[in-house]
């Protein structure tokens, strides 16, 4: 994962030039700092929004390459270099654990080699996952339901930032952990729910929902029943399967009976839907038939999906995650550590307020109750 490749763009030289009224000397130094306040305040900027920005402010229109390398020196002025921040994650990790004593971490680290010889007191970083021991405890009183997903990063390394949630009584959002892999691959997967099952999923009956990708069916199918009946059960998230099913059969008239047939809630519903599918060509059913109704439809799911049907939950942490993907692995795991640090401050400053109060949790839950029903 930490290579020097640059992206798509990296044939493009910065001395040339993508449209004729470039300049010279509106190298991407002066642009990464014309852009300083930008970056800050949006690491996720997109290159053509900079691009739009040298234009308004030099009335020059600049290289997608210029503009790219100008965002990437930005970054590292601001927040950290790249490089050193590949250097520093060992010692912030530490610091981390000494901070939240029983916080887990794990670090998959590669041999370099050159010419076929592994060069000796080399290591590169290709894996770590990480998790906050306050999430551990808090996923104890959630409901048995994990929601993962992958975010892609778009920093110089690029790769992805793997992500579980989970929710508890109150419908608040718990992060539970965290990894930063070379990308959505099966060994990357299985690198994460390993991890995962070790240090947080240690009881049987949780249900995990997830896109229908072929490397999370994979590292679970490798997981010697770990994510598996009857120790757990694994879902398909509808918008997904929605998704599919118009990739696979282009049919947009379709979508909606689809969506209605996963959410039907009685077995009746279902063989309605399914027959009306039926009607409109084999081929539809047989693509439903190799899913499994247990996966993705609501009337058969033996009440494992606790009323979720998305992963609309991990969209939420992808949301404020969001300015994150463009920065150093550093900054990235720091800044998770720093907002857990705040979501479980405030939520203890809520709960002792309430102890103080005299605010039972009997009362709390019949206030709940009245609320929502």
């Amino acid at each position: 994962m930490h290579a020097s490749e640059f992206p798509e763009y990296a044939n493009i030289g910065e001395g040339n030039v993508a449209v004729e009224d470039d300049h010279a000397k509106l190298d991407s130094d002066t642009i990464a700092d014309a852009i300083r306040l930008l970056v800050e305040a949006d690491p996720s900027i997109k290159v053509k929004s900079i691009i739009a920005e040298v234009q308004s402010r030099f009335n020059y229109t600049v290289s997608y390459r210029k503009a790219w390398l100008a965002k990437q020196k930005s970054v590292a002025k601001f927040f950290s270099d790249w490089e050193v921040s590949y250097q520093t994650l060992p010692v912030w990790l530490k610091v981390m654990t000494a901070k939240m004593p029983k916080s887990r971490v794990q670090i998959k680290m590669l041999s370099v080699y050159r010419e076929s010889e592994e060069v000796q007191g080399v290591r590169v970083l290709y894996r770590v996952f990480w998790n906050s021991y306050p999430c551990t405890v808090a996923f104890r009183h959630c409901k048995p339901l994990e929601q993962v997903d992958g975010i892609h990063l778009y920093g110089k390394y690029k790769g992805a930032l793997l992500v579980t949630v989970s929710q508890d009584g109150n419908q608040n959002i718990v992060p539970i952990a965290f990894a930063i892999v070379e990308g959505e691959t099966t060994d990357a997967w299985e690198f994460f729910l390993t991890n995962l099952q070790r240090y947080v999923v240690t009881t049987d009956g949780v249900e995990i929902i997830s896109d229908r990708y072929n490397s999370i069916n994979a590292a679970i199918a490798r997981s010697n029943g770990a994510w598996s009946p009857l120790r757990a059960w694994h879902m398909f998230c509808i918008r997904h399967i929605g998704s599919n099913f118009l990739r696979r059969f282009k049919a947009p008239y379709l979508h909606k009976l689809m969506i209605n047939t996963g959410y039907s809630k009685m077995e009746h519903e279902y063989n309605k839907n399914y027959q009306r599918f039926k009607e409109r060509g084999e081929p539809y059913t047989q693509w439903c038939n190799e899913i499994g109704v247990q996966r993705w439809v609501f009337a058969f799911d033996k009440d494992h999906r606790w009323g979720h049907m998305t992963t609309n939950l991990i969209e939420c942490i992808n949301y404020v995650l969001k300015g994150a993907r463009n920065l150093p692995m550093t900054v990235i795991i720091r800044s998770t550590f720093y907002w857990l640090n705040k979501l479980f401050t405030r939520k203890s400053t809520e709960a002792h307020e309430r102890v103080r109060n005299g605010f039972t949790y009997s009362e709390f839950a019949t206030k709940r109750v009245e609320e929502n029903f």
